[in-house]
């Protein structure tokens, strides 16, 4: 197997956790680094012990003009500044794993995929829990239990910050539980509605997308071809940190919950039958659903190396899929700025 020399642009929180997995990851071979922050590339080299072999610069274009040998590049940028970056990327005939979103615009979105699709490239979205053991052990389980009475889903994920200043708490949040739910009920919501509140941005006159400001707290519902509906609840400023999703049946609720990491996911049972003088509940003991705990990003990894070497479209998270999430976090959006009207999300 031919080694990928990789590089990644974009040195902040996920760019890191990339910089650390290309290092250890015996197909790639980080060539190259790219941020803007000279103290920030300084660090980095510190924290890995960065040896000359791995070019610096401080611009994504610089290092894509630059670096001699490359064969894959991981964009850990703004989402605001992805579409020129993997447009450079793809042109020079570079693979490319971008963060979510793909991008801000279903239009741009497309248009990148396409040329992907064109230069025989691989465009690989890192929605990172389409790679987490649990969601894939969730998916199995529902696979095999054929809940006939799905009655509805919910969502809530909180914490206090970190704040972003490029897009709203929707943008930043509901991509993940959105992910989830559709990959979990094997569709695609046809229909939504949000309502945001904002306490800390508030001028963005000059933002045609966040006329309002950026929503620090947003809820979102949706609604699915088979009839399910979701429920969820965002916001970067809350201090009580959650992370749970649940799927409501008439037979009882599996729940993820990142934040009991000793059992994450679960089976709850419980019916409630109707008697002569109202109804009774019935409560089973909680079932854990076992899966072998594995670092999402370190697979996501492995996945991006076997679409390469396979030079097969991703069937996981492809650009197509990061499309069809901008598309809804674009109608959810417009729903956002007209005060929670529901909006179709098959409408041009």
């Amino acid at each position: 197997m031919t080694t990928i020399q990789a590089a990644v642009i974009g040195g902040g929180r996920w760019g890191t956790h990339w910089i650390r997995n290309l290092l250890t990851h015996p197909a790639f071979n980080l060539v190259a680094i790219a941020d803007a922050s000279s103290a920030r590339r300084q660090h980095l080299t510190r924290q890995f012990c960065l040896t000359e072999s791995v070019q610096q610069f401080a611009t994504g274009t610089d290092l894509l003009k630059t670096c001699a040998s490359l064969d894959a590049v991981v964009v850990a940028t703004p989402a605001i500044t992805h579409t020129p970056l993997i447009r450079q990327a793809l042109q020079r005939g570079c693979h490319v794993l971008a963060e979510k979103p793909l991008t801000l615009e279903p239009a741009e979105a497309r248009s990148l995929c396409e040329q992907a699709a064109q230069l025989n490239r691989i465009l690989l979205v890192d929605h990172t829990y389409l790679f987490n053991a649990a969601v894939l052990a969730g998916r199995g389980w529902l696979q095999s239990q054929s809940l006939a009475s799905l009655r509805y889903a919910y969502a809530t994920r909180t914490h206090l910050g970190p704040i972003r200043q490029d897009v709203d708490a929707l943008w930043d949040l509901a991509i993940h539980d959105i992910a989830i739910l559709n990959y979990w009920l094997g569709e695609q919501p046809i229909r939504g509605q949000a309502l945001g509140q904002v306490w800390l941005q508030c001028d963005r006159s000059d933002d045609p997308r966040f006329p309002q400001g950026l929503s620090d707290q947003v809820n979102v519902r949706l609604l699915y071809p088979s009839g399910a509906q979701a429920m969820l609840h965002f916001c970067w400023a809350n201090p009580d940190k959650q992370r749970r999703l649940g799927l409501v049946s008439d037979r009882g609720t599996l729940v993820f919950d990142e934040m009991q990491p000793e059992y994450p996911l679960r089976f709850y049972p419980g019916d409630v039958n109707p008697q002569a003088c109202g109804f009774t509940p019935t409560v089973g003991s909680p079932q854990d659903i076992p899966f072998t705990v594995t670092e999402p990003l370190r697979n996501v990894c492995d996945h991006f190396v076997s679409c390469i070497n396979q030079q097969q479209e991703s069937r996981i998270s492809s650009g197509w899929l990061g499309l069809e999430l901008v598309q809804v976090l674009t109608k959810l959006t417009q729903s956002l700025n007209a005060g929670g009207a529901w909006v179709n999300f098959n409408d041009a």
